[in-house]
């Protein structure tokens, strides 16, 4: 536990980056809570531009999928396209490296939890990158996949987050100029998305 704890040290705007996966029409009737899911990813978006934290948004097969939902404010941010699942991507991980010069940590949300967030945080832990899924930001299809994923993935070393908890430790400060664009957020943020009952119990699903 010590020799974990070393290892733990606080957010960094400066050296972080958000993650939008694949946040798609075609999932709409099928992903489970997705318009909550897409009203916090959009604040969370909302709250990393505040606090100019860089974001990367993920189109999977496109042609199949559609695009990104208009309700996610990407403006005019082109989202890379991909098949692979993981969104790390050999344009993706250059981006990146451009975007934030000492890249260490991805704030991850969107879907599906167990398909492309899964895949992608391994990548990314298994490159030595901290990883923070934002559970009221991610879902599934399947609620019993959603939480196998956060096992493997707590397992695997990522850090399992709520959209309030991250937007705080990233602004880190109270006297933070920002603070209250950042507070008005949160005062907004309270989306029930019906799925925290379920998180911690893998069995209460099945």
């Amino acid at each position: 536990t010590i020799k974990m704890a070393q290892h733990v040290t606080p957010l960094s705007r400066q050296t972080s980056i958000l993650l939008l996966c694949d946040i798609q029409e075609k999932f709409r009737p099928v992903i489970k809570y997705y318009p909550q899911i897409v009203e916090t990813s959009n604040k969370l978006l909302q709250a990393c531009k505040i606090l100019d934290v860089p974001y990367v948004v993920t189109e999977q097969y496109r042609k199949g999928l559609g695009r990104t939902v208009p309700e996610l404010d990407i403006g005019d941010t082109k989202p890379f396209e991909k098949n692979l699942f993981s969104m790390c991507t050999p344009d993706v991980l250059s981006y990146i490296k451009e975007q934030v010069k000492d890249f260490n940590t991805a704030i991850m949300c969107g879907i599906e939890v167990h398909v492309c967030v899964l895949q992608t945080a391994i990548d990314l832990l298994s490159q030595g990158y901290r990883v923070y899924i934002v559970v009221d930001a991610v879902s599934s299809r399947s609620l019993t996949d959603r939480m196998y994923a956060f096992d493997q993935m707590r397992q695997a070393g990522a850090f399992l987050t709520t959209f309030e908890s991250i937007v705080l430790q990233l602004t880190q400060d109270a006297s933070h100029p920002k603070f209250k664009q950042i507070q008005q957020l949160i005062k907004t943020s309270a989306v029930d998305t019906g799925l925290f009952p379920l998180q911690n119990n893998p069995s209460s699903s099945l």
